[in-house]
């Protein structure tokens, strides 16, 4: 077995997580690939002390692995899909972050879920992905121009408010005067989305939901639709610039730019152990049924 591995590194917090992951597959002969700069940390920290090959582009992933490993928080596995990209390579996260939706494996089990994947013993979930086209193009976003989570835009050095044109399929949905406006897939309605009072989505569901960020008109609620749906977003504001996000990375577009966003030809691979379920996830993060009285 061939598997790639990518994360972060959290100080003391993920040391032994590391080291426990590495034990296992060299143990069991797996053929390991590390991304660069994590590889380079982890000499650094004299975590590992062997030599291992690299990848440090997408181009370096393909069919010849059978899974990447990405070891962090939910953040580490929206970089790690970045190298995935198209190539079908699925993503197993293992959770040395926080909240974790998507980081399912927990450190108390790493060995007997990793086990399950060595056995192939688990199935997939596939993502649903969005990407982006600028009008004027834009250098920042043409590269990397899809999100896993969400893509969304908000105001920029100012306090005022924006107004965000929003057309679906061509025809005029709603001019939102907001702090900003998210487009979210359903891996990214348990994220910033839901923070601002959009519905959690189950993964395999095929629509985005379109969530206002502190409207100042109370009668814009978030808004779910086919995920078949072209969404034109045209932005105006007191200032001449705002922010556009496609996850994590984020880029400056100039007022009146027409923004474009549509649902991308291939998906993300999410490996989905059977002890770790979405809905239980659900359940476990949100606390539900811990109010006794249910």
């Amino acid at each position: 077995m061939k598997i790639a591995i990518f994360g972060q590194y959290y100080q003391n917090d993920t040391r032994p997580i590391i080291r426990d992951i590495f034990v296992f597959f060299n143990a069991n002969d797996v053929e390991l690939v590390i991304e660069e700069n994590f590889l380079n940390i982890l000499y650094k920290e004299e975590i590992l002390k062997r030599e291992y090959k690299t990848f440090n582009s997408h181009d370096c992933i393909n069919s010849s692995f059978d899974i990447m490993v990405s070891i962090g928080g939910d953040g580490t596995i929206l970089r790690a899909a970045t190298y995935v990209r198209d190539s079908g390579v699925p993503i197993i996260g293992i959770n040395a972050g926080r909240l974790g939706f998507l980081a399912k494996v927990q450190k108390e089990n790493i060995e007997p879920f990793l086990q399950l994947v060595l056995e192939k013993k688990y199935t997939i979930s596939k993502r649903t992905l969005l990407s982006l086209e600028c009008f004027p193009k834009n250098e920042q976003i043409e590269e990397l121009n899809f999100a896993m989570n969400e893509i969304s835009v908000s105001r920029k050095d100012t306090t005022s408010m924006i107004t965000i044109d929003t057309a679906l399929n061509d025809e005029h949905l709603n001019s939102y005067w907001a702090d900003g406006l998210i487009i979210s897939t359903p891996t990214g309605s348990t994220g910033y989305s839901l923070s601002c009072g959009g519905p959690v989505l189950t993964p395999e569901v095929k629509v985005l939901v379109i969530t206002p960020i502190a409207p100042h008109n109370l009668n814009a609620r978030p808004l779910v639709i086919s995920d078949e749906t072209k969404i034109t977003l045209q932005v105006s504001g007191r200032e001449d610039q705002y922010l556009v996000s496609l996850d994590s990375r984020i880029a400056t577009l100039d007022n009146n730019s027409v923004l474009t966003i549509t649902k991308t030809p291939f998906q993300i691979n999410m490996v989905e152990i059977p002890e770790e379920t979405f809905l239980k996830t659900l359940r476990n993060k949100l606390l539900w049924g811990e109010d006794k009285r249910n």
